[in-house]
């Protein structure tokens, strides 16, 4: 039960902030900033959730997201202990099959990527492409947590490590968004597709050495990968 009767406390004026077990630790602390990219997570996701235009199967999707967050946030700012006396949530592989399964269901419609793609088209897409650099932050610094404090729990004397499945699980969310702002275009035709250079440039075009094997065939009108402007022939 959470009851928050006052939000200000003065206890962190002195550089420090409490962990999910009570105990205090500096707030440049790897593992604080692991979860405090959590939370932005969760709020740009949230952003995008108002900005609409999504479906309601998304939403859906992102609303069950946004509760998970909040979820890894509390794993990553409690230590790994041997034994509780009231033991904490924690994000467990069934979280991360969940993503997956996701990612699948929703990329069956996309057309396959033959390019990179530019985070725009849609508001909502926009916004979910942020979602998703601000998730990948959030992973790199769990990571970062857990190089720091390790994996492994604490006996009540040394301060335990991170779960790494909370880095797992942000590591699929960033997927899943990524493929969810893509779905989100798909209004207006599908993805706004990178053009190298801004447009200015064109690939130069590619030549055979002289005598090399295969003049004959070109001479004949053969195309070469580069005419057919299909980048799986490259």
């Amino acid at each position: 039960m959470v009851n928050l009767t006052r939000i200000y406390t003065r206890t962190g004026d002195d550089g420090s902030t409490a962990l999910g077990d009570f105990s205090r630790t500096s707030k440049t602390d790897p593992r604080l900033l692991a979860y405090a990219d959590t939370n932005e997570a969760n709020a740009a996701v949230g952003v995008a959730v108002a900005a609409g235009g999504l479906t309601k199967e998304v939403v859906a999707t992102l609303t069950r997201v946004q509760n998970e967050l909040f979820d890894v946030g509390a794993d990553l700012c409690t230590p790994l202990r041997e034994t509780y006396d009231y033991p904490p949530l924690r994000v467990g592989q069934p979280w991360i099959d969940d993503l997956e399964a996701d990612c699948d269901r929703y990329l069956e419609p996309l057309e396959k990527l033959r390019s990179f793609i530019l985070p725009g088209g849609r508001v909502g897409a926009a916004h979910l492409h942020v979602a998703t650099t601000v998730v990948r932050r959030a992973e790199r610094a769990a990571w970062a947590a857990i190089e720091a404090h390790g994996d492994q729990p604490g006996d009540g004397k040394v301060l335990g490590g991170v779960n790494v499945l909370t880095a797992k699980y942000l590591n699929r969310l960033s997927d899943l968004l990524f493929i969810l702002a893509r779905v989100a275009n798909l209004p207006i035709g599908g993805d706004v597709l990178w053009q190298p250079g801004g447009g200015r440039v064109q690939a130069p075009e590619r030549k055979r050495a002289a005598g090399a094997p295969g003049d004959a065939k070109d001479a004949e009108g053969t195309e070469d990968a580069e005419d057919t402007g299909d980048p799986e022939k490259l």
